[in-house]
């Protein structure tokens, strides 16, 4: 051993015993001699290893000692199947495996944040979390090991494939360092429908690989590849044995049993694409991941041969080649076989893989560079070169650099048991010193532990024998009398200055110079009064201890340097500029890259270092990298006092250098530290020591290109340091505010900086991206100095009114948007996304943590019952709230509608389960209890139309649980008597088929409960539907499925779980199935959808298929189906088909529902080519011609082709709808108009317009029945979809003159009704207006068009007034005696399809004028008896208004339109089983027409909704210009189509813009990636000084505010004594400021203010706080209160130190910071920071007064301002030398050396009597004009 290493001496913590064993004792298990001895194994962890989430790279807390263990370590023991987790003397998780452990390791997989213990068994792999939860694996293969991975697991599978092989390591996997976790892009997702078997090419995939990757807990291992010649191919050699993976970098090391190699692999995801060879069976893709591990060979050789061969034959090869050994072989017996790898870093940090040889008692050690600039994760790895060293044992500790990571790991050392039994550390090759056991036993260390004492005799003597356990920098170590101690190697505490004085020294220092620093640090035996020191500044004093001891050498040597040129060529280069410019610019990796080969440095450096030049660079070198660090170290407020110490150690390094300059100004920042330095000799050039400080002052007041380079450390402008980063940092913000020119990541000024992505319009935008790439927020701001972030704070603050779009969350938290940040964090959430909320966190003020999503509460828990209960039926209404309306009362709806009781009575209106209440005498009669039946039926024909309405009302209004079932509400068609205590009164259903007349109504109902189930984000589990299934067939569950499949829920069901359905043989089943399935694929065309519908269409059937009883419900609901599973596709075959359907007879048992089957046909046929037109396909002419034959239409022009097209079918099982030579238009022409209407919908064509025109003549009004010409008017305006117009003129034009003209005249009496059928007459009228009613609906559906509102609330009122007399203020728009000549029922229908088409244009606006019309006709109907079931569809009416309770309206696109017109096909149902002409079910195809266009605005800092008004844009259309109006939220918002943009305006919230691109596209989906809404929420932002709209709606309260400072200002004129004279004052005070402002510092510091002025009578103070107070409210910047308190303060100080004489202030670092702050107002004023400042001007001003006053009040300055001058000395009174101290850097004067040289150079060319000011102007810039004045007075009187 050297004699020149030191020694230490190791720290022992306790005598170990794993932890396990006592446990085992405790539980009574652990009996002597009841186990084996050696039965067990454990391994031991850091704390880091298990955190969740893993910690971050750099994290200092990773380093402290954990608080809940003696010494921070975690034990995993295990014995049998038992695990046990302990941590110190605590244990924290047991685990018990269902067979014996094999293996277990901790790893961390994708998608998973926690760590997970993998477990191998026999034949499973269990997988444990730390919460305890399980997944076991079967494995159907041997394994013998498993191995961590940084995304999974590898899988090592045993040699002969049958029993597991153990392996040869050890039983547990010990880690090799603590390890950080990192996230990949790896992102798994669990399908809904897992394969119980697998493919046979991947189950061969499996079996055949020799190594496995599993990445997932549910994923099934992976085969794993290795990559050759380009391509990959599996691995199937299972004598390459995994002896160690990584789980930080991707790395493996093997050993191949038949090459005897040693082998060291890189693992890479690779696509799916790569190429695989021939013999690999490729598993489907389908099936599989579509990333797959590829393992590529980076190293290779025979460890015995590599140990023996020199360094220099490992050399640094380019990848893909291989280190390949000479081609001997060694005999198996000689083989040196790698017992221990781990990973561990070099001296200069680059990753070392370190192979320790048992046998040849050698480690070997690889070095290994990361190539990071291939933008992968890893990059590219590949081996640099290889060492050796002697060693019996060794393990990876962390010793010297704690706390730094050099990329994802620690800077971890090598501790070595060498052959000689020497316990010695080394960094990298270097040997530091060596450890030995304490020659005695320290007082107290073993007073916890039964330490047996006699071991401890001879203790002396001992020796160690082994290493073991390393974690972090403790270790196991083993004496020779088998006595194991847990020792560290580090004291604690550590000090974070020496860590970051050794990091800035590695990076700034030339190797040569770093390892001669490391050497004497490490191995001085001067520092023996170390050992038994452990107090806080000892390792600092340890530090400066050798520092000085250096400088103490250099002075000694320094008088016999040879003034001659170096004598030997290598001292030239060290001292020539080449290589002085070589170190400014080099990266911090090269600082060990000096030209010389890596075996041979250390002979250089022997001979180097005997030099007496050696020390003086050394020196010099140690001055500027420790400056640097010391300049870091000022922009931390929270590190004064480290920056004390390391001001007195460079000032002694200093004075032996001679660097007067770097003395005094390290002198001039802590004059009282001050201390006479000897200056041995005086540099020639004395240098001027760098200084931030001014180089952000000279940036602000000339800009950045006219700074001082040489103010900026040469440290700082090195690449990937993390000594200096803090300085960096703030260097670089400067640097781009201030118009630095940037080339990729290097700056003018020098530094480089990382630029986040985002657009940046200025250079406040662009530092704000830096910031953010650097990690910079709110806290770190905090801790600059004050002067030095209100420029920062600046930036942030210009940049947050109007943020650009595209910026990350963090920028967006950062300037104080939170609202937008939770709006990105929304939209990017579901992708991989770099920045969480931790890292939001990081960006955010450490008050301002509360970035979570909102969830908007959906339960009326939050409700008062008073609310809810209505006043009318609040005995027995609500008692039970199971009406499938109870969840509808939420946050949203209250907002919306909570100023009234309109949701209530909705409600009520609904509500089908409660008897209804029926008005009978007290004492009722046998006539009276017919009545009351007669009323019962009445009511019972409106309650079971309730669900139409309630389903719309409730429509994706609610969420589930999975685990739970879905309740029905009740369908009660019973009564109650109020007049008889609320007695119940039973329906009696004798006489009529009660099964008949509740079963579509329980359809309905099913329907209703399945709508309010709102989409969920991730797709509906298929079993939880078929566990909603009723083991019985029912209609409540059939409509279930069809509510399902309007959600497009059934998508997950597979044609198994379809047949299961349809094999029940229940029709109203399998009709909810088939239109739920094609609901669900609506225009996909689904194969397997389309056999199932087809199989239903009995025409479809071949001729010899056995004939099929299908009901007519089922094939019309099979036909609709094909309608919307071809929908849009123009399909030309199933066109065909349909057009043939419409005019085919029926096959059913029902012959009165072939009108429903043909209206059912033209929908679909009208969905398939849905707004085609002509375009559908070739034949469109005699296509047509059918058509309008089937209307009835005598313009034919294609007559030979009239039954081309359907001859083929006529063998069919029906017949065509002839009555002889006739078609039955009755039945054919409302299907055929309405498959016109949707096939030419918006098409604007006028011939189809012309052909389906109304007639002109009496005589063909008499042929043609009104209903058609109803439809006629629909389809003729659906055509001419942009001429429909809002006006009364509009809807007069559709009628023809002469109906127009016959109607007038009769109303009038001038046309006597003989000449011709009035009844015709009136009744085309009535039918046209209704059609033209219907169709404004349908264009206006979901606008709220006002005038559309007008003109149809106008007609619906006329209507009403006709049938029943109502007081209309407004002239009639119908004729005079229409019910003379119209039949009331007709009146009636045509009244509520006008309501119907009101209710589309008003669709989720709640609109109470609407609402009020339809509760009077609901009402009305049931006071006069109305039993027709159609006119009870106003329920659906209201179920429109309020969509969704409000949340949802209707579209206007094409398929939105064509469900409108099936749903509200112009022909109400008589009853509830009507069919006849329109199938019920098709009612609720209006769920295809709605879209969740609400938005609701989210106050992010309360995270409660919040009314905001919204400027919405809609975009310039045929009918308008662009056009601006105002909602306020929660609101609606326009269709895609025409939305434009959204702002968000008001003073009293943070302006944010929306900006959209107008699409015809539907509106975004619940869960959408691209939604700028996330889902209906908006987050805002209150700004300081406002209330909610809720609080103050008309805005009194927020002018409150604007006095507040006059409130404060009254108790302040006098101080009063009286104990509560101030309370009432205060208590205002803080009042308002909680009022206005939710930020936390302000209500913090009104209150702290609030305190204090009970015992403080400063009135100035208190009068201050009060302004500030009320600038921070009123510009809402609350960050500014620490600039103001802290500038004001400062000022006092100053004021108080000249006063009395003393004060806190031990440094004047204060005036530089101030100087900044000034600085910053001059570039307001000059104009190089635009965009105003954000303190007040006059504010700084004072500052600058007050300085200035304070300097004037001096008496005795201008004396010792004289003195320091001329000799250099500083005052003796400590009080003199800070004044003067304050004075020096306030006016910026140099030191004495600097003035006397530009006085000397003034000298000669100033005449007499002339100014030298000019010319010391020129020589010194930056000095102020104050200094140069009294420069020259002195000079002047030294003159004299």
């Amino acid at each position: 051993m050297s004699p020149e290493i030191g020694s230490r001496r190791l720290t022992v913590l306790r005598e170990f015993r794993p932890h396990g064993l006592a446990v085992e004792e405790a539980d009574g298990e652990g009996a002597p001699g009841a186990r084996p001895p050696q039965d067990y194994d454990y391994f031991l962890f850091g704390p880091s290893l298990t955190a969740s989430p893993a910690p971050a790279p750099g994290d200092e807390a990773e380093a402290e000692v954990s608080s809940s263990g003696a010494d921070g370590d975690h034990e995993l023991f295990i014995r049998g199947n038992r695990i046990i987790w302990s941590n110190g003397s605590r244990v924290h998780k047991r685990y018990v495996s269902p067979n014996t452990v094999i293996m277990a390791c901790w790893c961390r997989m994708n998608s998973i944040c926690d760590a997970l213990l993998c477990v191998l068994q026999v034949d499973t792999l269990s997988i444990y979390t730390v919460t305890g939860e399980v997944v076991n694996i079967p494995l159907p293969y041997s394994v013998s090991s498993i191995w961590p991975l940084p995304f999974g697991l590898l899988l090592q599978k045993s040699t002969d494939g049958g029993r597991i092989v153990s392996s040869s390591s050890s039983l547990l996997n010990a880690r090799d360092i603590t390890r950080p976790n990192k996230e990949y892009g790896l992102n798994y997702n669990v399908s809904c429908q897992v394969n119980t078997f697998e493919t046979d090419s991947k189950a061969d995939g499996a079996i055949i690989s020799s190594h496995l990757i599993l990445k997932h807990p549910l994923e099934e291992p992976q085969a794993a590849y290795f990559e050759e010649r380009d391509s990959l191919t599996m691995m199937k050699d299972f004598d390459e044995k995994t002896i160690w993976t990584s789980d930080t970098i991707p790395l493996m090391a093997s050993y191949h049993k038949g090459n005897f190699q040693h082998s060291v692999w890189q693992i890479n995801v690779a696509s799916y694409h790569e190429a695989m060879n021939e013999d690999t069976m490729l598993p489907d893709s389908r099936y599989i991941s579509s990333h797959k591990c590829a393992f590529r060979k980076i190293w290779q050789g025979t460890c015995s041969q590599s140990a023996a061969m020199a360094c220099a034959a490992l050399v640094c090869v380019a990848l893909p080649a291989v280190i390949t050994p000479p081609p001997t072989v060694s005999p198996p017996d000689s083989v040196a076989i790698s017992q221990e790898v781990f990973l561990a870093t070099d001296i200069d940090g680059v990753p070392i893989i370190c192979f320790l040889l048992h046998e040849q008692k050698i480690l070997l050690a690889v070095r290994v560079q990361i190539d990071d600039t291939t933008g992968e994760d890893f990059g590219d790895i590949k081996p640099h070169m290889s060492w050796n060293i002697p060693a019996f044992a060794a393990a990876p500790v962390v010793v010297t650099r704690p706390r730094v990571w050099v990329g994802l790991l620690p800077f971890t050392d090598i501790l070595v048991l060498s052959p000689d039994n020497d316990l010695l550390l080394y960094s990298g090759k270097q040997c530091l010193c060596r450890y030995t056991l304490p020659t005695e036993l320290g007082r107290g260390i073993f007073s916890d532990y039964d330490l047996n004492r006699e071991n401890f005799n001879g203790y002396s003597d001992m020796k160690i024998t082994s290493i073991a356990d390393a974690v972090e920098g403790r270790v196991n170590v083993t004496c020779s009398n088998g006595l194991m101690l847990r020792c560290s190697l580090r004291k604690k505490p550590s000090s974070s200055l020496v860590s970051d004085c050794i990091t800035a020294m590695a990076e700034g220092l030339q190797s040569c110079f770093y390892s001669h620093f490391v050497s004497l640090y490490w191995g001085g035996s001067d520092a023996a009064y170390l050992y038994s020191s452990s107090h806080v500044d000892s390792e600092w004093e340890s530090f400066s201890y050798e520092i000085r001891k250096v400088c103490t050498k250099y002075g000694e040597t320094l008088p016999t340097i040879s003034p001659t040129l170096p004598s030997k060529a290598w001292d030239f280069l060290i001292n020539s500029k080449y290589h002085v410019q070589y170190c400014r610019r080099a990266p911090t990796c090269s600082n060990s890259s000096l030209p010389v080969p890596y075996s041979t440095c250390s002979t250089v450096f022997n001979s180097f270092v005997q030099d007496a030049s050696f020390y003086i660079q050394f020196m010099r070198e140690i001055l500027e990298t420790l400056h640097a660090l010391y300049e870091n170290l000022k922009l931390n407020v929270l590190r004064k006092g480290d920056l004390g110490c390391l001001a007195s150690l460079l000032c002694r390094v200093a004075s032996s250098l001679g660097e007067h300059n770097f003395v005094d100004y390290y002198c001039r920042d802590f004059p009282l530290n001050l201390i006479e330095y000897c200056s041995l000799a005086s540099s020639p050039a004395l240098r001027t020591p760098p200084c931030l400080f001014h180089w952000f002052e000279n940036c602000l007041r000339h800009g950045c290109g006219s700074a001082i380079l040489e103010d900026i450390p040469a440290l700082m402008c090195k690449q990937k340091g993390s000594a200096v980063s803090w300085g960096r940092k703030v260097v670089s913000f400067y640097s781009l505010l201030l118009g630095a020119e940037r080339k990729g990541r290097s700056l003018s000024s020098g530094v480089y900086c990382d630029i986040a992505s985002g657009s940046a319009r200025n250079s406040e935008e662009l530092t704000v991206l830096a910031m953010v790439a650097e990690k910079f927020g709110h806290q770190h701001l905090d801790m600059l100095p004050v002067g030095v972030s209100l420029v920062l704070r600046h930036v942030l603050d210009k940049c947050r009114d109007s943020p650009p779009d595209d910026w990350p969350a963090p920028a967006y938290v950062l300037v104080g948007r939170e609202d937008l940040a939770m709006a990105k964090m929304r939209s990017v959430r579901k992708e991989s996304a770099f920045w969480n909320n931790d890292n939001l966190t990081s960006m955010s003020a450490p008050y301002m943590v509360h970035l979570q999503p909102v969830t908007i509460p959906i339960t009326t828990s939050d409700i008062p019952t008073s609310e809810v209960l209505n006043s009318e039926d609040s005995d027995s209404v609500y008692r039970s709230l199971e009406d499938g309306m109870e969840h509808i009362f939420t946050s949203t709806t209250q907002l919306r509608f909570g100023h009234d009781l309109r949701l209530n009575e909705v409600r009520r209106l609904l509500c089908s389960a409660r008897p209804v209440a029926i008005q009978t005498p007290t004492n009722p009669s046998v006539s009276d209890q017919d009545l009351q039946q007669q009323q019962l039926w009445n009511f019972a024909q409106r309650t079971t139309a309730l669900p139409f309405g309630r389903g719309a009302f409730t429509l994706a209004t609610t969420y589930t649980l999975l685990t739970e079932a879905l309740v029905f509400p009740k369908l009660v068609l019973a009564g109650r008597l109020p007049a008889q205590q609320n007695a119940t009164v039973n329906l009696d259903l004798s006489s009529r088929s009660a099964s008949e007349f509740k079963s579509w109504a329980e359809f309905h109902n099913g329907v209703a409960a399945g709508l309010r189930l709102a989409p969920f984000q991730e797709k509906m589990l298929r079993t939880w539907i078929q566990y909603n299934r009723p083991s019985e067939p029912s209609y409540t569950h059939a409509g279930l499925l069809l509510a399902f499949g309007l959600h497009e829920h059934l998508r997950v069901l597979t044609i198994t779980d379809a047949y299961r359905y349809l094999s029940q043989e229940h029709d109203i089943t399998t009709l909810g199935l088939l239109l739920g399935l094609a609901a669900s694929h609506r225009g996909t065309m689904d194969p397997a959808i389309s056999k199932m519908l087809y199989f239903h269409v009995p025409s479809r059937h071949p001729s010899s298929t056995p004939e099929l009883e299908l009901p007519t419900l089922l094939q019309s609901a099979a036909v609709m189906g094909i309608g919307l599973l071809y929908e849009g596709s123009a399909h030309a075959l199933t066109m065909k088909i349909l057009l043939g359907e419409i005019g085919r007879r029926s096959g059913g048992d029902n012959v009165l529902e072939r009108e429903g089957y043909a209206v059912a046909a033209g929908s679909a046929l009208g969905f398939v080519a849905l707004g085609h037109g002509r375009d559908a396909f070739g034949f469109m002419d005699t296509f047509l011609d059918r058509l309008f034959e089937y209307i009835g239409s005598k313009e034919i022009n294609h007559e030979k082709h009239l039954n081309a097209t359907t001859a083929d079918d006529q063998g069919g099982n029906t017949g065509q709808m002839m009555d002889g030579a006739q078609i039955n238009v009755d039945v054919t022409a409302p299907g055929a108009i309405i498959a016109l209407a949707l096939i030419f919908l918006k098409a604007e064509s006028e011939d189809i317009a012309a052909r389906l025109r109304i007639p002109n003549t009496h005589f063909d009004l008499q042929y043609v029945r009104p209903d058609f010409i109803m439809l006629r008017i629909i389809a003729r305006n659906l055509i001419l979809w942009s001429r429909i117009q809002p006006t009364k003129d509009w809807v007069e034009s559709q009628i023809p003159e002469t109906v127009k003209f016959g109607v007038s005249n009769m109303s009038e009496g001038d046309i006597n009704s003989d000449e011709f059928d009035a009844e015709a007459l009136f009744q085309a009228y009535v039918n046209i207006v209704t059609g033209a009613c219907i169709a404004l609906g349908l264009k206006h559906a979901g606008s709220r068009n006002g005038d559309a509102q007008e003109i149809l609330y106008a007609y619906a009122v006329n209507f009403l007034n006709e049938i029943k007399h109502i007081p209309v203020r407004t002239p009639s728009m119908l004729p005079k005696g229409l019910l003379q000549y119209v039949d009331r029922g007709t009146l009636e229908l045509c009244l509520h399809l006008i309501v119907l088409a009101l209710s589309l244009v008003m669709a989720g606006s709640g609109n109470l004028q609407t609402f009020r019309l339809l509760r009077y006709l609901r009402g009305r109907i049931s006071a006069e008896g109305q039993v027709h079931y159609g006119l009870q569809m106003v329920s659906l009416a209201i179920g429109f208004l309020f969509l969704g309770g409000g949340t949802h309206t209707l579209s206007t696109r094409n398929s939105a339109i064509a469900a409108l017109l099936i749903a509200l096909y112009p022909r109400l149902p008589t009853g509830p089983n009507d069919n006849r002409c329109h199938l019920q079910a098709f009612r609720h195809l209006y769920v295809i027409a709605t879209e969740p266009r609400w938005v609701q605005t989210v106050d992010v800092d309360t995270e409660l909704p919040v009314y905001c008004p919204l400027e919405v844009t809609v975009a310039e259309t045929e009918y308008y210009d662009e056009t601006h109006y105002c909602e306020v939220t929660p609101c609606l918002l326009p269709e895609r189509s025409v939305l434009k943009s959204i702002r968000v305006c008001g003073p009293r919230y943070w302006s944010q813009v929306i900006t959209l691109a107008p699409e015809d596209k539907p509106w975004w989906r619940c869960g959408d990636k691209t939604d700028p809404f996330n889902g209906g929420v908006l987050y805002i932002k209150r700004k300081v000084g406002s209330c909610s709209y809720s609080d103050d709606p008309i805005g009194c309260q927020s002018l409150i505010s604007r006095a507040m400072h006059e409130v404060c200002d009254a108790p302040s004129a006098t101080c009063s004594t009286k104990p509560n004279s101030t309370n009432h004052s205060s208590f205002r005070v803080d009042q308002l400021v909680s009022t206005f402002s939710a930020n936390p510092s302000l209500i913090a510091f009104a209150k702290l203010c609030c305190e204090s002025w009970k015992d403080r009578c400063n009135g100035n103070f208190r009068e201050f706080c009060s302004q500030v107070l009320y600038e921070c409210m009123s510009t809402d910047r609350p960050s500014l209160l620490q600039v103001y308190v802290s500038f004001y303060t400062l000022i006092e100080s100053m004021w108080e130190y000249l006063k009395i004489g003393h004060s806190s202030f031990y440094d004047s670092l204060f005036i530089p910071n101030l100087k900044v702050a000034l600085a910053y107002n001059e570039a307001l004023i000059d104009g190089r920071i635009t965009n105003g400042g954000i303190i007040q001007s006059t504010f700084l001003e004072s500052l600058r007064k007050r300085v200035e006053d304070i300097f004037a009040e001096l008496p005795n300055l201008k004396e010792n301002f004289s003195s320091y001058m001329r000799t250099g000395k500083w005052p003796d009174a400590e009080n003199d030398a800070v004044l003067l101290s304050w004075y020096l850097q306030w006016y910026s004067i140099p030191s004495p050396h600097v003035v006397a040289y530009a006085v000397e150079k003034v000298k000669p060319r100033v005449a007499a009597g002339v100014s030298m000011l000019p010319l010391l102007r020129l020589l010194l810039p930056t000095t102020h004009f104050v200094g140069l004045m009294e420069i020259e007075k002195l000079q002047i009187a030294m003159e004299s």
